[in-house]
């Protein structure tokens, strides 16, 4: 009897234990469900929270793109206006971001040495350009004004502000063109001064050997050499943008989202699936990581309308200063310059202007029609040439008031595009804030 009992509570607290073991593990399985039901509802919530900010994304962009000054005038000078504030303290961080030392994230002693002697370069040249006026100095303040025109048409060619302005089709070019014209007309490029440059005239003498094409570039070599030393100057803010980027870890820039796109999909996309334009800039980010001094200086070497994605690889990859913009010197205003020099000297040679004219005269019976004001222009170049008196008139005919309307209609479109441009900018910094507040 005693040990049919013993086997008996042996049986029952074995099947209490059992009892209480399935118990746990069956009050255990509503809590796994439970967890992985709340990670779903959190993946469903973040995944709809992105939703929610892509489409909020998708439909700042569609109004961003309705901020024009001519279709949203009052809008778009308001957010121009709110922007440039904006605009000139982020420039100002950016650039102090990118004098940093990648490893210490301070200023080094020599860059600051450097600042120092150029503001008190500026301060020195504000305090001759304003107050010196003795008869040697107001030359010199001629000249610098005359130079330093030429060096801002340069960065407004390259500095990537609205639409860009083509300023060696509509001022440098012209400019060689007229010089070029001249000089063979007048055998000589000894032009009196004054008035020469604001107005060209031939001298009482001409050059007994004549005029040759090196002769013409040494003539206009200066201005082109401040001109194309103005364009490096203008692919500076990207390398400084990007530089500052990697530096602090931040890219709020459209060009460099759209760089670090541009190097995801170069890890994961098959190169025979990319277009032409992906793969030249592939090509083009290749050559200045992996070449470096001498791939920067062939990119700007050549009329390439992809330099900036080399200003912004050379930031990013933290390519030396010195390295980039010595290169980008280098080539822009020396070896492109005079290539471009070269070209329009011989484009405008007389004979070859002369057969010009026979070709479009010989157009049937719009031949006359198109080639009679360029004709008209040409003699009246040449009648203000050799005159000192104000017996020729001042306007050049049909071909040069097109020739100046065209160009002012291209400088009010740029404005108003960096107006624009501007403006989106500062919905797109809104829409960004208004984002972050309801995330």
């Amino acid at each position: 009897m005693n040990n049919n009992t013993k086997r008996g509570k042996a049986k029952t607290s074995s099947g209490s234990d059992a009892e209480m073991d399935g118990h746990h593990i069956n009050s255990s399985v509503p809590k796994v469900r439970q967890d992985s039901g709340d990670k779903k509802t959190k993946k469903l919530s973040s995944s709809s929270s992105a939703s929610a900010v892509q489409t909020a994304s998708g439909m700042g962009e569609e109004d961003r793109s309705k901020i024009t000054i001519w279709r949203r005038p009052f809008t778009t000078l308001y957010y121009f206006v709110r922007e440039i504030p904006c605009s000139i303290v982020d420039a100002r961080d950016r650039f102090a971001m990118s004098l940093c030392d990648p490893r210490r994230r301070s200023i080094p002693l020599y860059r600051r040495t450097l600042i120092l002697l150029v503001f008190l370069g500026i301060l020195y040249s504000l305090y001759f350009m304003l107050l010196k006026e003795d008869p040697k100095s107001i030359k010199i303040k001629e000249d610098i004004a005359w130079y330093s025109y030429w060096v801002f048409l340069g960065i407004l060619s390259s500095v990537g502000l609205g639409t860009g302005l083509h300023t060696f089709l509509l001022y440098l070019g012209p400019f060689i063109a007229k010089v070029t014209l001249a000089a063979q007309e007048c055998g000589s490029v000894q032009f009196p001064r004054p008035p020469y440059p604001d107005q060209v005239l031939c001298p009482d003498e001409s050059s007994p050997d004549g005029v040759t094409v090196s002769d013409i570039i040494g003539k206009i070599r200066w201005e082109s050499l401040m001109w194309g030393f103005g364009t490096a100057l203008g692919e500076l803010p990207p390398y400084f943008m990007a530089r500052a980027a990697r530096i602090s870890g931040m890219a709020d820039d459209e060009d460099l989202e759209e760089f670090n796109q541009l190097l995801q999909r170069k890890k994961r996309l098959d190169p025979s699936k990319l277009s032409i334009m992906e793969r030249g800039k592939f090509w083009m980010e290749d050559l200045v990581e992996k070449v470096g001094f001498w791939g920067i200086l062939a990119c700007a070497s050549i009329p390439n309308p992809l330099f900036d994605l080399a200003g912004i690889t050379c930031g990013h990859f933290l390519v030396p200063f010195t390295t980039f913009f010595g290169a980008t010197v280098i080539g822009k205003a020396i070896v492109k310059v005079h290539l471009q020099m070269t070209f329009v000297i011989l484009a405008f040679n007389e004979e070859w202007l002369q057969r010009v004219v026979y070709l479009l005269d010989s157009v049937p019976k719009l031949g006359p029609i198109i080639s009679g004001p360029f004709v008209e222009l040409m003699k009246h170049q040449k009648a203000t040439l050799h005159n000192r008196g104000s017996d020729v008139p001042s306007e050049g005919g049909m071909v040069a008031s097109i020739l100046e309307k065209f160009v002012m209609g291209m400088v009010i479109y740029f404005v108003l595009s960096i107006i624009n441009a501007m403006a989106q900018h500062y919905h797109k910094r809104m829409t960004k804030e208004k984002t972050k507040l309801k995330s």
